[in-house]
């Protein structure tokens, strides 16, 4: 039977740049500034993950339950998922691993945040590059993870991740999928800023009374120009699957997938017209491109975006590549 990790990250607050706390602390935050000690906040575990315990330690699993603090913390819960030693010397995930991991999240950033610890172990650099990684990969087949929401009473509105895959949320239906479910393996997007990108970005701000701020960039999928950067940009989608494919009416993404091997692009561009009687008429036109990779190079300072829930603000150029099936996902 299966030793099961049931990873907790000891915060619901993303860190910017998508890891568990770039200062090394996962724990803490509001819960300090509130006047609470943080240490105390971290150590309960929330109901669904005990629930979650319980199911799984009924079907005959053997549970360990881990509040992890910090990337090194998360890293050393990686680590029981790592093969035997290589000639090569190289890190890389047990395909036969009898160790299943478990990810309780308040947020996608947080799953975010553990699937990019899963990345730094196990991408081997450039210069070591093994003859059995895919050719249109730069990472392994990374260990299938169990995906456990901690507020499934938010199924019906919040379209997460979990939602969109159609994951079970039940504690009961994840510990049945760990245990006797199968892998589903997804696309995942790396970035040249050293995180990844599991649902998808959306570039662009609005003003205090919701009008969107108009911004200029180049954005350019694989050979296709959606934007040269002299003209104002609205808002720009880039989808692995489809959190980001509205914008309250404005339909951004055409059918993001996360398993088709591409990354979808949107760029929402308002054109001015003029009528017969030279009236000035403003439209948005959404262009759209599928490909391998796409850069965003912002031309008016910084420009802020959401990637998976996470808020940051982009002043330089900004990579993303698929990495087709690199990722999984342990589903009924």
């Amino acid at each position: 039977m299966y030793d099961v990790v049931l990873l907790t990250l000891g915060s619901e607050r993303d860190a910017p740049g998508g890891g568990c706390g770039s200062g090394g602390a996962c724990c803490g935050g509001a819960a300090e500034a509130a006047g609470e000690k943080a240490e105390e906040r971290c150590e309960t575990p929330r109901v669904p993950v005990l629930a979650c315990a319980d199911a799984l330690t009924a079907r005959g699993a053997r549970v360990e339950m881990v509040t992890a603090r910090s990337d090194a913390e998360i890293d050393e819960v990686l680590a029981r998922l790592d093969g035997p030693p290589r000639s090569d010397g190289l890190t890389w995930p047990d395909p036969d691993a009898k160790t299943r991991l478990v990810v309780a999240t308040a947020s996608d950033g947080q799953l975010r945040a553990v699937v990019r610890r899963l990345v730094r172990r196990y991408a081997p650099p450039p210069s070591r590059r093994p003859a059995d990684l895919p050719a249109n990969r730069t990472v392994p087949d990374l260990p299938t993870v169990g995906v456990l929401p901690l507020d499934p009473a938010r199924s019906g509105t919040h379209r997460d991740l979990v939602a969109q895959l159609g994951l079970p949320r039940d504690p009961a239906a994840v510990a049945a999928a760990v245990v006797d479910g199968s892998a589903r393996r997804l696309d995942l997007l790396r970035t040249d800023g050293g995180s990844v990108t599991l649902d998808g970005a959306l570039l662009g701000a609005a003003d205090d009374a919701g009008r969107p701020l108009h911004w200029r960039a180049r954005v350019e999928v694989d050979d296709v120009v959606l934007s040269d950067g002299d003209e104002p940009i609205m808002a720009c989608a880039v989808g692995n699957a489809g959190g980001y494919a509205r914008l309250d009416e404005v339909a951004l993404l055409a059918d993001p997938d996360p398993t088709d091997g591409r990354v979808e692009v949107a760029v929402a561009v308002p054109v001015v017209t003029r009528s017969a009687l030279g009236r000035k008429r403003v439209r948005l036109e959404v262009r759209r491109a599928r490909g391998r990779a796409v850069a965003v190079v912002p031309r008016d300072g910084k420009v802020p975006f959401l990637d998976d829930g996470v808020e940051g603000e982009l002043s330089r150029k900004r990579s993303w590549w698929i990495e087709p099936g690199a990722w999984a996902v342990w589903a009924v």
